[in-house]
């Protein structure tokens, strides 16, 4: 007998926990703490692991918020960015996809099988990414965060698709869908978030826009958290500003989804679009010299 989709969301959720629980152990053993480096985060790390990750909850993306708190406040070099982000917001994007995956009805097949192409695709991505040298990263994530200014955009022009009523995709539709998050899976580890294309690509081929928010948490997480262990492994991250955005992020995440309905967010979308638009070129700027 197969199994029900409700015993298949089970085992997301419970691999999404022995997958974290995983990761904290890696991360933990990682720390060579003979090296004098500091742990504990500071209060501002704290708060940037909070707000970011209570406009990532929103639909608004972590990566480019984070990534302009960090190039502002001058906090992690460039070419250790990626590592240090994918590490630190991991946990929370795990926290998100246990609350989106556990409340909304999506087909589960689908789920499942966006979920593995972009779990494959963050393990290739990460495997490249944390080998490259200071001026590809600065590059890749200049135009990264130009992208995701694009998509913030887009949205609030209202220019998206609006989508159908359809929980689940077959044939050319679904094939198309695998591959493009196949190719976001693998970007996540470059700092381009994944929730704008997504949510674009199944509003266009006519899917419930509700049914991106299990698609692209659990495509996040489940990237994010085999990908991490690859820069975990090369020691990518820098520890104190990583550990901020996880011990305060996870807080942030739990407040935006209570108040997920109600809050107003319109003016600060338009606000995180500026903010990240001066970010994007403030990165591409030292990467021509």
């Amino acid at each position: 007998m197969s199994d029900s989709p409700l015993d298949i969301r089970f085992l997301l959720l419970a691999a999404i926990v022995a997958l974290s629980a995983l990761l904290v152990w890696r991360w933990w053993h990682s720390i060579d703490r003979g090296s004098g480096e500091p742990l504990r985060p500071t209060p501002v790390q704290f708060l940037i692991g909070f707000v970011v990750n209570f406009f990532d909850t929103l639909g608004i993306g972590s990566l480019a918020t984070t990534t302009t708190a960090f190039k502002a406040l001058r906090m992690v070099p460039d070419e250790r960015l990626p590592g240090t982000m994918i590490v630190g917001l991991t946990l929370c994007v795990a926290t998100q996809a246990l609350i989106f995956i556990s409340k909304i009805e999506i087909d589960t097949t689908l789920l499942v099988l966006m979920i593995a192409t972009a779990l494959v695709g963050g393990w290739l991505g990460a495997s490249v990414v944390s080998r490259l040298p200071r001026r590809p990263i600065q590059v890749g994530m200049g135009v990264a965060l130009l992208m995701a200014a694009l998509f913030m955009t887009v949205a609030q022009l209202n220019k998206m698709p609006v989508g159908g009523t359809a929980l689940s995709l077959s044939g050319g539709p679904l094939f198309l869908a695998l591959g493009v998050n196949f190719v976001l899976g693998a970007l996540i580890m470059l700092g381009i978030g994944n929730y704008g294309p997504t949510f674009v690509l199944l509003s266009a081929l006519g899917m419930d826009p509700r049914a991106a928010f299990p698609i692209m948490m659990g495509s996040g997480a489940f990237a994010a958290l085999l990908g991490c262990l690859e820069f975990i492994k090369r020691r990518n991250q820098v520890n104190q500003p990583a550990i901020g955005l996880a011990v305060g992020g996870i807080p942030g995440v739990l407040v935006a989804a209570l108040l997920i309905t109600s809050l107003p967010i319109d003016l600060l979308r338009w606000l995180v679009i500026v903010v990240v638009v001066y970010a994007g070129f403030t990165m591409l700027r030292p990467a021509r010299s």
